[in-house]
């Protein structure tokens, strides 16, 4: 049903149901639709899914959201598996999302690649046999001007090199918890010189030099 994301062995699980709490959430979800427009939440049902089942969505899955919001399976199928957010197989503990669009290919991305091949001994669309790492590539992840970025579970990590990318790898393997965002103190998206624009504004918010190594 969707492109091969890991190399991790697997079932489809027999059957499917949401937690309390999640059942909880989805009435929350639902609520916010008009009436006869609940299909609207199949994309927030995915994620509350993918999230309870281990950072992926079993098929049984999917027809269980289908039975909820009363539509066909298929409405749920091609939501799934349009999305790269959205997992079809099991991912590692460490799932690593690499930008390879223009901006970030510019700026290194495939230098990250192979440090992260050197250092997991993994390629692209595979796992580490311990279920710890997978790496795939993907399209623009939207922060352009802190590229080179990738993306590891829900957070980003910014304006990466090769060395502080190495460093990231081996503190995950160590057990250790990364700091997301700009990896050289860049505030948001702002010029690595500082501020450009409004800046008497952004001295009051306390927004100077991005980095001292700016």
């Amino acid at each position: 049903m969707s492109a091969k994301k890991s190399s991790i062995k697997f079932e489809q699980p027999k059957e499917f149901k949401f937690s309390k709490a999640n059942l909880k959430k989805i009435d929350e979800i639902i609520a916010k639709y008009p009436k006869g427009k609940e299909r609207s939440a199949i994309m927030p049902l995915l994620d509350l899914a993918q999230r309870q089942h281990d950072n992926w969505i079993p098929e049984v899955a999917m027809q269980e959201i289908a039975r909820i919001l009363d539509v066909p399976d298929i409405y749920v199928y091609e939501v799934a598996t349009f999305y790269t957010m959205y997992n079809l197989e099991p991912v590692g503990k460490h799932f690593v999302q690499f930008c390879t669009t223009t901006p970030c290919w510019l700026r290194g991305s495939s230098d990250l690649v192979k440090v992260a091949e050197e250092e997991l001994g993994i390629k692209l669309g595979e796992s580490t046999k311990d279920a710890e790492f997978t790496m795939i590539d993907l399209e623009c992840l939207g922060a352009c001007v802190n590229a080179p970025v990738v993306q590891i579970n829900d957070d980003y990590y910014e304006d990466l090199t090769p060395e502080t990318f190495r460093d990231m790898l081996q503190d995950l393997k160590a057990g250790k918890k990364l700091k997301a965002g700009s990896q050289i103190g860049r505030c948001g998206s702002c010029a690595q010189a500082g501020p450009t624009s409004l800046e008497k504004f952004a001295k009051k918010a306390g927004v100077d030099m991005a980095s001292d190594e700016a």
